[in-house]
């Protein structure tokens, strides 16, 4: 795998399933409302524990939560 790859997630449409916001969600993975907030704006990529606690809260398996997807081309020019 290469730089192209990022570590996408469903944290936002899993809450929406549930109910739950940010900070109830940080709370109870012991983290700020803020962390949350990046992880689910994938601007903060989290720890592999950290991920795992997130799947826990939730009641999904990491494979429901997280995945990878490769960057477009497209964006990727943009970014330049």
């Amino acid at each position: 795998m290469d730089d192209k790859t990022k570590l996408k997630n469903r944290l936002k449409v899993t809450r929406a399933e549930i109910n739950i916001s940010q900070e109830q969600l940080a709370n109870m993975a012991g983290v700020s409302r803020q962390t949350i907030g990046s992880i689910e704006s994938g601007q903060y990529c989290p720890t592999a524990k950290l991920a795992l606690i997130l799947s826990k809260c939730l009641q999904k398996s990491f494979e429901d939560l997280f995945y990878l997807e490769e960057e477009d081309s497209h964006e990727e020019k943009r970014t330049r």
